[in-house]
């Protein structure tokens, strides 16, 4: 069970952290800040290029946490809060992924919630540490989580703009 999510943890982790390099950084072939706001924009987004900070930020950092078992659940609470909205702004209502559908980010957003709800296991720096959080922190970094994931879906979209159907810039 320990080795599984190792390896759950370290995939998806450092996946999600380079998708967050990409944008933050323009590393990977990403668009960095500038032209992943430009693309949050073309979504609809108010205040696109802070979204675009907050959200590169809830996948770099998050996949980084994540991938070393660091501070558990904040890295499964930071890709999945993106992931979230990524399935819920970005990519909905289709579903596949060649048709930009929320496909992938849906099955980060289910295994950032399974290490989440599991634990980062024995192969942690939590472990090693004992640096979890206590799961009363836990279920308030849970309920911060929630509520911001909802006020970005409701405050985040300009009622004036209709979203387009870019490509994502990352």
């Amino acid at each position: 069970m320990d080795a599984a999510l190792l390896v759950l943890r370290v995939t998806i982790g450092l996946l999600v952290a380079a998708h967050g390099a990409q944008k933050l950084f323009g590393w990977f072939g990403g668009g960095g800040l500038g032209e992943t706001s430009k693309f949050m924009a073309s979504l609809g987004f108010r205040r696109a290029f802070g979204w675009t900070v907050i959200g590169a930020l809830a996948e770099f950092a998050g996949g980084l946490l994540l991938a070393l078992g660091l501070f558990s659940p904040l890295g499964s609470l930071g890709v999945g809060a993106a992931m979230a909205i990524a399935v819920t702004r970005i990519h909905w209502p289709k579903l596949w992924a060649q048709q930009h559908g929320f496909e992938y980010a849906l099955v980060l957003l289910a295994a950032a919630v399974a290490v989440g709800l599991t634990g980062p296991g024995a192969y942690s720096l939590d472990a090693v540490w004992g640096t979890a959080l206590p799961v009363q922190l836990r279920e308030v970094a849970l309920a911060i989580t929630a509520v911001g994931c909802l006020a970005a879906m409701v405050s985040s979209m300009s009622p004036a703009a209709a979203p387009s159907k870019a490509t994502p810039a990352s």
